[in-house]
C-alpha cells in the first residue's frame, strides 16, 4: 500500500480496511491478520496498525475475541451501512468534479446512466 505523506498512516489503513470490508475481501466473522502481521506487510509501525484497529473497533467493524484475536464484524447491518456510506461518498466526490468541470446536473445524469450501463447495470 502506498501512503499520502499529507494524511495520518493509522486513517489510510482504516479506509483500506474498511473498503476491504465493503467488497467482501475481509468477510463477515472472518479473522482479521495479527497487528504485528499487518505492521509487517503494510511496512509501519505497529502501534500505528493498532490505532486503526482500535478505531474499526469503535465503529463497529472489528471485534475483538479474548485470546483468539480480532475478527470482522458478523452484523451485516453495520456492513450495509458501511457500504452505502462508501457509495455516498463516491457520489459526491462525482458531483463536486463534475460541478468542477462545469457540468450540468442532465450531463452529470447521462454519465451516470452511461457508467452503469457499461458495467451491465
Amino acid at each position: 500500500m502506498k501512503f499520502n505523506p499529507q494524511r495520518p498512516i493509522y486513517q489510510q489503513i482504516k479506509e483500506e480496511l474498511s473498503r476491504m470490508i465493503a467488497r467482501g475481501e475481509l468477510f463477515p466473522g472472518a479473522r482479521v491478520p495479527a497487528v504485528r502481521e499487518t505492521a509487517q506487510r503494510m511496512q509501519v509501525n505497529p502501534n500505528t496498525v493498532q490505532r486503526a484497529y482500535r478505531e474499526l473497533e469503535g465503529e463497529g467493524l472489528f471485534f475483538t475475541r479474548r485470546g483468539q484475536g480480532t475478527f470482522v464484524t458478523e452484523d451485516e447491518a453495520v456492513v450495509s451501512a458501511l457500504r452505502r456510506d462508501l457509495a455516498r461518498e463516491g457520489a459526491r466526490s462525482f458531483v463536486k468534479l463534475g460541478l468542477s468541470l462545469g457540468l450540468e446536473r442532465e450531463e452529470m445524469m447521462k454519465l451516470l446512466r452511461e457508467a452503469m450501463e457499461r458495467e451491465g447495470i
